[in-house]
């Protein structure tokens, strides 16, 4: 590792590993990116990625489809082709394809940093105009990668840690949405049975790592999701009814609504929400990095990028929506110890799959949402520890680490803590000030650079 210049460090840190004496057999841990289990363990795995992540992707064309008034044929062919797509992305991003995907545990979903544009822009020109704009805003993205990845020079360690703990933070008011219930206006919002059954998923998830033992310990998340589950459907508080009204296959339509029409103004605003959703990329790709030991490089950041923009520029033609990579699971993959990149396609196969059987994915959505709460505080806690390990690594007595720490997290939560702080922006302004993880970014960024130049001053 670099000695800091000053009081910071610019360059990006290798991992911290402390050096063992190797066996005579060398032995290959279960944590390993490249580790490729059987088949079953590999199934079970990505089955656990994708009940984490299933319903923050579907949420983004049920938003859309209330916004916009379509029928609810069109909704369920919107969550199909999203499904079919995030497990598209998802096996780009893991397996990768020439220069396209990092080739890390990375599960893609759809971003709802796009939502708000994605509506103005459908309103105001059109589904097809909005289509046309995710599919510019994709080929942006792929074309912009490779500049933007150098900005990772200006990612040390009290960079890093700050955004990992904020990405964790960021998330957890969408636990506690669906800890309460799922809908903040209903009456029964935040009731003792919705609390109850998220507190007793927490309980099954701290047991089961506690006393579970090998595999059965990694699937924490997963068995205390079937326990709350079945608890909900004892107590009367989980429906299955869908199921049975829902077909058992149907086709991914690509350009459901007619071809995309192409627009200017459009596609510079959809592009500039792909800058932030590039930056919560990166900040998820040296999460990983770090939980799994791996050096982020530029190349891998570059490649990240690329499948974003690939993953994307399907998405327009298929009727879905632009992807980024999904933070909850990063917290999966700390909690579960399972870090094997082709678990995280097992899951993408899954999102295939469950894009053609809409009677699967409709299993999987009657999974009470007070369920989803619990487990998802703690993975999205264990996603803030990671970045809390990265700030103890520096260096703070004798520099000034403290208030770029302090004054970029404080930023980060402000849009958390306080919605409304940025109302009276411009909706361009908006897509920027209202991300978290871009303010602790930005901030974090400029800081180190303000104190690197005065110390070497």
């Amino acid at each position: 590792m670099t000695e800091p210049i000053g009081d910071l460090d610019v360059s990006h840190p290798a991992p911290r590993r402390a050096v063992q004496p190797q066996p005579a057999t060398p032995k290959v841990a279960i944590d390993s990116i490249d580790e490729f289990d059987g088949l079953p363990q590999l199934f079970t795995f990505g089955l656990q990625h994708v009940l984490v992540m299933y319903a923050g992707t579907v949420a983004v064309p049920l938003i859309l489809g209330s916004a916009l008034g379509l029928t609810p044929k069109q909704v369920i062919a919107l969550i199909g082709a999203d499904l079919f797509t995030s497990g598209l992305a998802t096996l780009l991003q893991t397996l990768g394809w020439w220069k396209f995907g990092a080739r890390l545990p990375l599960i893609q979903g759809c971003s709802f940093i796009c939502v708000a544009p994605m509506i103005l822009i459908a309103g105001q020109y059109g589904i097809r105009t909005m289509y046309g704009a995710i599919i510019c805003c994709g080929l942006f993205t792929i074309l912009v990668g490779p500049l933007y990845s150098r900005m990772l020079r200006f990612f040390p360690p009290v960079v890093i840690g700050s955004v990992i703990t904020v990405i964790g933070l960021s998330l957890l008011p969408v636990a506690g949405g669906w800890l309460g219930g799922g809908d903040s206006s209903a009456s029964d919002f935040g009731s003792f049975g919705h609390l109850g059954l998220g507190v007793l998923t927490i309980a099954s998830i701290v047991a089961i790592q506690r006393f579970g033992r090998g595999v059965i310990s990694n699937l924490s998340v997963l068995l205390g999701l079937l326990a709350g589950t079945a608890v909900a459907a004892f107590a009367g508080k989980a429906s299955f009814a869908q199921v049975s009204n829902t077909p058992w296959f149907a086709m991914a339509r690509p350009m459901l609504f007619g071809w995309p029409r192409f627009a200017l103004l459009p596609a510079l605003v959809m592009c500039i929400a792909m800058l932030v959703v590039m930056t919560e990329t990166t900040g998820n790709c040296l999460a990983i990095g770090e939980i799994t030991g791996r050096e982020i490089r530029q190349a891998t950041l570059t490649a990240a990028f690329r499948a974003d923009g690939l993953s994307t520029m399907l998405g327009g033609v298929f009727n879905s929506f632009p992807y980024n990579v999904y933070s909850q699971n990063t917290g999966l993959l700390l909690l579960s110890k399972v870090k094997s990149r082709y678990a995280v396609a097992a899951g993408g196969g899954l999102l295939v799959l469950l894009g053609f059987l809409p009677k699967l994915a409709a299993v999987i959505a009657a999974i009470p949402r007070p369920v989803l709460g619990g487990a998802s505080i703690v993975m999205f806690g264990m996603t803030a520890v990671a970045g809390i390990e990265e700030l103890a690594r520096v260096r703070f007595q004798g520099t000034n680490n403290a208030i770029v720490v302090a004054v970029s997290i404080s930023l980060g939560m402000l849009p958390i803590a306080t919605p409304q702080l940025f109302a009276r922006a411009s909706d361009a302004a908006r897509l920027f000030l209202n991300s978290g993880i871009f303010l602790t970014a930005a901030s974090a960024v400029l800081l180190n650079l303000l104190f690197s130049t005065k110390a070497e001053g």
